[in-house]
């Protein structure tokens, strides 16, 4: 089994069925404050950067290999700001999983925003205080401690 179809391989073995996934991302900030959010593809809703953790992958490896794939940009993590749980996530092709969402601060140090139109639709820095609703509960949480400043420590 190759590491990077792991999700493709257990699906294979329990269809829809609940399983465990673990994803890491990232709240990814330009020079103004403004924070980036994609399009998704898969639900054509708002959402930040990130995807699953391949076995044998750190979450933070994790995390910027992700959103290098879907925005383009390089980014290095400045610090964890939590973990996020939804034990009963739904996707539109009928996969359910308790989905677990390490969540990290980042900055930009190179790289071009690029949409690969596949995963990511459309690419956007939104102002903190104008933000669109997000995909999932998750993501929700995690903006709520972005914009009351629980867990959100950036001054750029």
């Amino acid at each position: 089994m190759d590491n990077k179809n792991y999700i493709k391989w257990i699906r294979s073995k329990v269809g829809h069925e609940k399983i465990i996934l673990v994803f890491a991302g990232g709240c990814v900030f330009n020079e103004k404050g403004e924070i980036l959010l994609q399009k998704r593809g898969d639900f054509n809703k708002w959402g930040f950067p990130g995807g699953a953790v391949e076995l044998g992958e750190a979450p933070e490896d994790t995390a910027v290999r992700e959103v290098k794939e879907e925005t383009g940009l390089d980014v290095k993590i400045d610090r964890l700001i939590g973990v996020y749980s939804e034990p009963d996530f739904v996707y539109p092709n009928g996969d359910t999983a308790h989905s677990i969402c390490i969540a990290y601060e980042m900055h930009i140090i190179g790289g071009a925003l690029s949409c690969d139109g596949d995963e990511s639709t459309d690419l956007k820095f939104f102002p903190l205080k104008r933000t669109p609703a997000l995909f999932c509960k998750q993501h929700e949480d995690l903006m709520a401690d972005i914009k009351t400043h629980k867990n959100h420590s950036s001054t750029r």
